[in-house]
């Protein structure tokens, strides 16, 4: 009786589901099977090892993330045509053209040419995280070739390179771009998972800000009524509105009888439009808002002049319908306002800040007055109140010391009179004292 002989390794019987394992004439053993695909179907993959054990183990793994329902990533290209093909059919549609033009820049400047070889379905979380240390450490003029475009070099042409090197925010913000990107790939099943977000950068520490105190808020408003703006200075300062909110501002969202302003849209310049008016930045940031009594003073007598100015012009005065134009009746630049605004910063003698310090001049202000910060939310158009949690930070950090502080002298002055009143022997002391 002759004994069967067993199955040689190439040709061991599998279960069916199972795939099937060989060697290849190369030597290489190769492993196929049938896992799920994006769309709710089935295709043949085909992995390869050194040994038997290898390619087993990869098919093996393969299969079991197929049985869970997660379909195998169908990306065969790289990380460049993935972004290139996610800044011009998806992310177009999705964000502001200026926010779309930023985001193209990040792309070509650091992604493409740092990430942009490697196969999107391969890429790794160490290969993003030795990437962003690369980053961090590169100084941008010698890996941009900057100096190429300068008429005196300073860097890399001139033999002396200046260091310039990335700021925590800008690496932050690239690392959300290529994290935004390979999210909208996870949801095309192009990858099943996203290994930036497995990436942790830190948190950089918020850009500091120096908004006005109310001794110099005082004087701003002061030498701004001598201004054709002093309307729009004052109801920045006053109510904390944003420069495009305050620039897109019309009459008819204007109610000065009732006291009130509906914030609607925005005013930004755009590459392809020119100067034009865009939704609110949120949809939190569509609100109504009450106006102060000086504001809506300010804005009697700015409609005032706004219609002798249009007398003036008789018919080169352009009707927009904004609340603040120029003296054709024209939008008013972001960036004319922001020279504008600095001439008078230092016709007053104030120090130089941004415009928009001028919102966390507002915010500062009414939270050093006891505002709540629901109602600071409410005023400033934020998402969430997190968000001007966030912001104002430092603000309640001084709130709680003053608070602590105030405390400390209650206490401080009660056991002092204790003290003096056991010394003198005519009162009982405090801590003695029935409390009822």
């Amino acid at each position: 009786m002759t004994t069967p002989r067993e199955p040689s390794p190439s040709r061991r019987i599998r279960a069916n589901g199972d795939g099937t394992v060989y060697q290849r004439k190369d030597g290489r053993w190769e492993a196929a099977g049938y896992v799920l695909a994006p769309g709710n179907t089935r295709k043949r993959i085909r992995v390869y090892g050194t040994t038997r054990k290898e390619a087993l183990a990869k098919l093996t793994e393969k299969i079991a993330t197929s049985n869970r329902g997660v379909p195998v990533p169908s990306a065969q290209g790289s990380v460049s045509a993935y972004l290139t093909y996610w800044l011009e059919a998806v992310a177009i549609h999705q964000l502001r053209e200026n926010t779309h033009t930023r985001y193209t820049a990040c792309v070509h400047q650091h992604l493409i040419p740092g990430l942009g070889k490697k196969k999107l379905a391969k890429l790794t979380a160490k290969d993003v995280r030795t990437w962003l240390n690369q980053l961090r450490t590169t100084c941008q003029c010698c890996a941009r070739n900057i100096d190429t475009h300068r008429d005196q070099p300073r860097c890399c042409a001139a033999g002396k390179c200046c260091s310039k090197r990335l700021s925590p925010l800008t690496l932050a913000y690239i690392h959300s771009v290529l994290k935004s990107a390979l999210e909208h790939a996870v949801r095309e099943e192009e990858i099943t998972r996203n290994v930036a977000r497995n990436v942790r950068t830190g948190t950089p520490r918020p850009r500091r800000f120096e908004p006005l105190t109310a001794d110099e808020a005082r004087l701003f408003l002061t030498a701004g009524r001598s201004d054709r703006l002093h309307a729009l200075y004052e109801l920045a300062l006053r109510t904390g509105l944003r420069k495009g909110e305050l620039l897109g501002l019309q009459w008819d969202d204007v109610d000065l009888s009732v006291g009130t302003a509906s914030i609607r849209r925005t005013l930004q310049r755009t590459q392809t439009c020119g100067l034009t008016t865009l939704p609110t930045k949120t949809r939190a940031s569509e609100r109504r808002i009450a106006l102060p009594s000086e504001c809506i003073h300010s804005l009697k007598e700015h409609r005032e002049g706004q219609e002798g100015e249009r007398a003036a012009a008789a018919g080169g005065w352009k009707d927009s319908g904004l609340v603040f134009t120029t003296q054709a009746g024209r939008p008013i630049d972001p960036a004319n306002l922001n020279r504008r605004f600095r001439s008078l910063l230092d016709r007053a003698g104030l120090r130089r800040i941004r415009f928009h310090d001028l919102r966390h001049s507002t915010a500062t202000l009414l939270l050093e007055q006891g505002v709540e910060l629901v109602v600071i939310k409410e005023l400033l158009g934020h998402a969430h109140i997190g968000v001007t949690a966030t912001v104002y930070a430092h603000v309640r950090l001084r709130l709680q010391r003053d608070a602590i502080s105030l405390l400390g002298n209650a206490l401080r002055n009660l056991n002092e009179t204790a003290t003096r009143r056991d010394d003198d022997g005519d009162e009982p002391s405090l801590c003695a004292a029935p409390v009822r």
